[in-house]
């Protein structure tokens, strides 16, 4: 059974770090993509980045690049460290994955069939 749980969402201040960790579990091969999305209040899911588990490519938005990093942990853990916090980052962040034959991924949300539940993360002093 294929299924997608993120974790390590938290209250931190203003410029502070997080890391969320994302375990796909339930794919027989690394033919997949992992990509992580937010949604705030009264907003449109976005995607934040993404990277897929063979090639290790990976796709940042504009507003993370620089601050927000995204690496393949083991087998099935996914990690997105993010640094530089600022309260417009304040959202719910969900992990999710996709088989994935090309080397690439996106960042897109329609990209993506399996999704967690979602992890709470809030930016303010």
């Amino acid at each position: 059974q294929l299924q997608v749980v993120e974790s390590g969402g938290d209250l931190v201040q203003p410029g502070g770090s997080l890391r969320l960790s994302c375990a796909a579990s339930g794919f027989t091969s690394d033919s997949y993509a992992v990509g992580w999305f937010r949604q705030a209040p009264g907003k449109e899911r976005e995607g934040v980045s993404c990277i897929n588990r063979r090639s290790g490519n990976r796709i940042y938005a504009d507003s993370v690049k620089g601050r927000f990093t995204i690496s393949r942990a083991n087998a099935k853990t996914v990690y997105l460290q993010m640094n530089s916090l600022k309260p417009e980052d304040t959202a719910v962040y969900y992990c999710a994955a996709a088989f994935r034959d090309q080397d690439t991924c996106v960042i897109r949300p329609s990209g993506y069939r399996f999704w967690g539940q979602g992890t709470q993360v809030t930016v303010s002093s």
